[in-house]
């Protein structure tokens, strides 16, 4: 990769925070010796686990998501937290404590950069298998969760349909069916 198309950032300051993300403003200078300014979404790296049960099931969320208005079918997900060791340490909590599951093996699928013209977020993609129900949910307070199992076809085609418009999930179950099954 070639630097020459590196950007230099001049300064930087947190324009906003809340929880789950920051907005970053950084001043830049461009490769062309342009000083302009850019913004961007700080959300750090996250989890996205595909749990399937001893018989090949698919453990599924159904989640209520303010911004779209509507419940959000989905693979269960979440943040990697400061104290995590590395994204593997995330799975199996939030595995646990979004579905009450727990997995007998945890393999790496694929890692991707969603939205990295405007955000930093980072998602692992995990393949748990052997997954079996050891307990209930352990819910953020600001979580709407249910739990359900379907075959993957049935996923793939929600996928395929548009009935699963979670889109870190779509891209779990398409990279799954495309080159790991």
């Amino acid at each position: 990769m070639s630097d020459e198309l590196a950007w230099e950032t001049l300064a930087a300051d947190t324009a906003y925070t809340c929880p789950g993300f920051d907005v970053v403003h950084e001043d830049v200078r461009l490769p062309d010796g342009t000083e302009t300014d850019f913004d961007f979404l700080r959300e750090g790296d996250s989890v996205v686990v595909l749990p399937l049960t001893g018989d090949g099931d698919v453990v599924v969320i159904e989640e209520w998501r303010q911004a779209v208005k509507r419940v959000n079918r989905a693979l269960p997900a979440g943040s990697v937290e400061a104290g995590d060791p590395a994204p593997r340490a995330a799975v199996d909590r939030e595995l646990r404590e979004e579905t009450g599951y727990e997995a007998d093996t945890v393999t790496h699928l694929y890692t991707a950069e969603p939205a990295n013209g405007y955000a930093d977020s980072t998602f692992h993609y995990f393949l748990a298998e052997g997954c079996t129900r050891n307990g209930g949910q352990d819910l953020d307070f600001d979580e709407s969760i249910s739990v359900t199992t379907t075959s993957f076809e049935d996923l793939l085609d929600a996928v395929r349909s548009g009935d699963l418009r979670d889109g870190r999930s779509a891209v779990g179950v398409m990279y799954y069916a495309l080159f790991e099954r």
